[in-house]
């Protein structure tokens, strides 16, 4: 019998629907990782503090889903440009002090503010989970380079997955092209006020807010469309969409949700003639370099992606 000498889990509540150890445990199997396991842990809010308290040095990484996000931030240090800049994270990766006695994350004068945790690195692999999942989608339409001629995106909803899809949008809009705009779409503009300081003043795209209801002509018209709103949260856009004698979209939409699959709007999108990418493709890829993180994987290994994009794929297309 394998001893698990390598532990990871994903965090949230509810937890129950997360695809997560499907993903990651064919990602140890693919990689040759024996010795390795991934769990899910229903946590909330208040529980997080416990559990983090409960782990040991067995433990590696951590995915981490709603409401949870946000909560992680005071326990460690964001550690790539997106986790610094949303203050929002998706990845916790533990470093356990390597000699007994001392105390992890402990503060030069031997105190740590939250007691005996090691040190841990925030990443939020969400943004790039959403980069890959257009990226993926072109090269597999033969247009690779269809982001160097875009100058517009639309967001649906204003959450904290909002977020992450706002500063998305700035990667795929970093080119030459001028006169740029992100437009949120959301029932409540101005609601989260961090969207618009994602926009740097160096990335030059305006930034503009819209009431869905408003939002017909900046659907149809963006180059990039991302909804980030739950469930069937956006069946009455996918209904105003359908009844639209004259909706013919011009861009990719990608809905973030993979439960119903297609979503209403992605069927709504793709009866007008549109492109539609489901959210398990965010979720793929978003898993593939949370695997990368937890495991320390070689990046400069050329043939990584070709291991882990088909072994996860097919993981979660038999799962859904």
């Amino acid at each position: 019998m394998t001893v698990i000498a390598h532990r990871c889990a994903v965090l949230g509540k509810p937890i129950a629907h997360s695809l997560s150890p499907v993903l990651h445990n064919a990602a140890y199997k693919a990689l040759g990782l024996d010795d390795w396991a991934y769990e899910r842990h229903e946590v909330g809010e208040s529980d997080l503090d416990g559990f983090l308290k409960g782990l040991d040095p067995t433990w590696c990484g951590l995915s981490l889903t709603m409401p949870l996000k946000k909560t992680i931030q005071p326990y460690g240090t964001p550690s790539n440009m997106w986790a610094q800049r949303l203050k929002v994270a998706n990845t916790a990766i533990f470093d356990w002090p390597a000699e007994p006695g001392i105390t992890p994350g402990a503060t030069p004068d031997g105190t740590s503010a939250t007691g005996s945790l090691p040190a841990i690195r925030l990443y939020n692999t969400d943004v790039m989970g959403i980069v890959l999942a257009f990226d993926h989608e072109l090269k597999a339409l033969g247009e690779p380079d269809r982001w160097k001629s875009a100058t517009s995106a639309a967001v649906i909803g204003n959450g904290t997955t909002a977020a992450s899809a706002v500063a998305a949008c700035t990667v795929m809009l970093k080119n030459g092209q001028t006169n740029k705009r992100i437009t949120v779409a959301a029932r409540h503009p101005g609601k989260n006020w961090q969207l618009p300081d994602i926009i740097g003043e160096g990335d030059v795209i305006a930034y503009e807010e819209k009431t869905i209801d408003a939002s017909a002509d900046t659907l149809r018209d963006a180059d990039i469309v991302i909804s980030t709103i739950p469930g069937h949260a956006a069946d009455a856009v996918a209904e105003a969409i359908g009844n639209d004698d004259s909706f013919r979209p011009h861009g990719i939409l990608l809905d973030v949700v993979y439960d119903p699959r297609p979503s209403a709007l992605i069927r709504a999108w793709r009866a007008k003639g549109g492109l539609a990418i489901g959210g398990e493709e965010m979720l793929l890829w978003q898993a593939i370099l949370q695997v990368i993180l937890m495991t320390g994987a070689d990046t400069a290994d050329s043939s990584l992606m070709d291991v882990l994009e088909p072994a996860m794929r097919h993981a979660l297309e038999e799962a859904l």
